[in-house]
């Protein structure tokens, strides 16, 4: 092994992923905006539905919450189960490709949803919207990483995950307005302008990456995809079913099906759907937990929400909108700060203190929510619920791929993108049947041979709203209680405080403890030595850059090599990252690079330590 050193690194701009340098863009950033407009909307659709669904169970002629409420699941759970495949499919034939035949089918299909004149043809359209939605979601993350250098990827990670937060709440009242004006139809109408200018932005904009040949694994979505099926829709079917003893063994094949996707996903040798691996990273993992639950939450609390404001409070889709408008509002106008906080700031306190307002805030809510509350009471815990939200979609999506490896990052945003929807859909399912429990004990049951006219919710005698409301109330603590899972994720997530992002690759460790000696040497200064011996094992070649000939990148040898004691004090440039199988360069794009130092106030043993750029 040769090691040298001749002083310090130049000046450059290192980017630790080599597969990104030959095709990042100039200016990154306008990619990232040309991608945000397909992203938004696609999510906007997520919860926009919610406040129109008074409206279609009486334009339709619906009398069944079940039912109405399958139009949002069919999108979700459509959009969900083939969200991992996809992040594969974008590293295949290239993220720019898939985004826009994400986006043209997106756009399609909500032409489709507008025309449709029953139920059952607005859920199959959904279907389809939620399969384009799926094809164009992991593409955002993905590119980001492999676009962004690290130094700038945590802001723009940030503005991703502030664009989510912002548009789950931004449907409702987009949806509101449409409703109330035009009919809604129109909420899906008013995608395709905004979709075909998307996919506009997008040919021009967006960079065209280097592609990754993978192989499918299609057992690996069959059983994650009836094991989504089979519990969402037991689940949502249980409480019109009088949770038969038959739906209780669809939702136990489900959960069957979800382990036997588990143990395939650990025996498959060949390219499993979610390399396990991937969860040994704790912040990885927690981040999973926290996203599922904040589309848990998001989802399940619009559905009592829409439903009181038109109802019992006797709101327009306007009008109740505007109610949820200060949520968004807080949202968005906290979200920038949130996310040069994240950057500055340990991840735990910043998700710890927005699970804990959401989960205050929904409880809030669940008790003001009666027939004679004012309007104004009802706006400070929507507000509340606003402000914890911008504490924790920006810091989740920058925290959840900081440590993946480039070759994994497809499959990361997909499985964090398929978790977010994982957890709406099952929050669409969730309530769904609680809020149907909720409403069979309190209300009074429906006349025999009632018409479906004469049972429009929309017009609902005074004398229920109280029974109404009362179910939606306690509809509301089942979010509040999703919230508390959030909190305890946060309490475990171990960040980066002051750290730039790291990406770890797989191997065994560098080294085995190196033993301190104590003769008195002091390396505050660079020193130039050259020490040989015979490897064992051939390193991996160094990675250059091709335009200045800098070694960007280096690895150790593949196989462990013996234990020897060094034969001499020297530095060659290279320091070791924490936790990570490789050798990085001294990071020197920040103002302060890394250097050697002594701390002559501790003890003898402290002279060649490693300082971290800026201390």
């Amino acid at each position: 092994m040769t090691g040298n050193m001749a002083g310090p690194a130049p000046d450059v701009d290192l980017d630790p992923d080599p597969e990104a340098v030959p095709d990042v863009p100039a200016n990154p950033w306008h990619a990232l905006w040309a991608m945000l407009v397909g992203f938004f909307m696609i999510l906007v659709d997520s919860t926009i539905v919610a406040v129109a669904n008074p409206s279609i169970m009486d334009g339709l002629q619906i009398t069944d919450y079940d039912t109405v409420i399958w139009v949002t699941s069919a999108y979700l759970l459509a959009y969900a189960v083939p969200l991992l495949l996809a992040g594969r499919l974008g590293d295949r034939f290239g993220p720019k490709n898939l985004y826009i035949a994400g986006l043209a089918v997106f756009t399609a299909s909500s032409l489709w949803c507008g025309l449709a004149g029953s139920i059952e043809m607005l859920i199959a359209a959904r279907v389809v919207q939620g399969l384009g939605a799926a094809l164009l979601t992991p593409q955002t993350l993905s590119t980001i990483t492999r676009i962004f250098p690290p130094g700038r990827r945590g802001v723009a990670m940030s503005l991703w995950g502030a664009t989510a937060g912002v548009a789950t709440l931004f449907g409702p009242l987009v949806g509101g307005v449409l409703v109330g004006r035009l009919g809604w139809e129109w909420i899906f109408f008013v995608n395709v302008p905004v979709g075909v200018v998307g996919l506009a932005l997008a040919v021009w904009l967006i960079p065209t990456l280097p592609t990754i040949k993978h192989k499918f694994d299609v057992i690996g979505v069959a059983l994650s995809g009836i094991g989504m099926f089979l519990v969402v829709f037991g689940l949502q079917e249980g409480q019109g079913h009088h949770w038969a003893a038959w739906i209780w063994a669809v939702i136990v094949a489900g959960i069957g099906f979800f382990t036997a996707f588990v143990y395939w996903q650990s025996i498959n040798r060949d390219e499993p759907l979610i390399p396990l691996q991937m969860f040994a990273d704790r912040d990885f993992s927690l981040s999973n937990v926290g996203v599922a639950v904040i589309g848990f939450v998001v989802t399940a609390m619009m559905l009592p929400v829409m439903f009181y404001a038109q109802v019992v409070c006797g709101l327009s889709p306007t009008r109740s909108a505007l109610l949820i408008a200060p949520m968004a509002v807080a949202s968005g106008v906290l979200a920038p700060f949130v996310g040069k906080l994240t950057d500055r700031v340990h991840p735990r306190p910043i998700l710890g203190f927005g699970f804990s307002v959401m989960a205050i805030a929904l409880t809030w809510l669940s008790m003001d929510m009666t027939p004679t509350t004012p309007i104004w009471r009802l706006v400070l815990p929507l507000t509340a619920m606003g402000v914890g939200m911008a504490f924790i979609w920006a810091p989740l999506a920058a925290t959840a791929t900081r440590n993946l490896p480039s070759h994994l990052a497809g499959a990361g945003s997909g499985v964090y993108n398929a978790t977010r929807q994982v957890g709406s859909v099952l929050g669409s399912a969730g309530m769904a049947a609680f809020m149907a429990s909720r409403i069979s004990d309190e209300m009074p049951a429906a006349p025999a041979g009632a018409a479906p006219s004469d049972l429009a919710v929309l017009q609902l005698p005074s004398f229920l709203h109280d029974p109404f409301s009362a179910a939606l109330s306690q509809s509301m603590l089942l979010p509040a209680f999703a919230a508390l899972f959030g909190i305890v994720a946060a309490l475990f997530v171990l960040g980066g405080l002051g750290r730039s992002p790291v990406r770890k690759d797989e191997g065994d460790e560098v080294t085995d403890e190196i033993p301190v000696y104590d003769d008195g040497y002091d390396d505050d200064e660079y020193v130039e030595y050259v020490v040989e011996r015979q490897a064992v094992a051939p390193p991996v070649p160094d990675v250059h850059d091709d335009a200045t000939d800098v070694i960007m990148w280096h690895r150790p040898a593949s196989k462990r090599e013996p234990s020897v004691d060094p034969t001499e004090f020297t530095h060659n440039g290279f320091h070791v990252d924490d936790d990570a199988s490789r050798h990085r360069l001294s990071d020197v794009s920040e103002p302060r690079p890394a250097r050697h130092y002594r701390d002559d106030s501790a003890e003898v043993q402290t002279h060649g330590r490693h300082s971290r750029p800026g201390d």
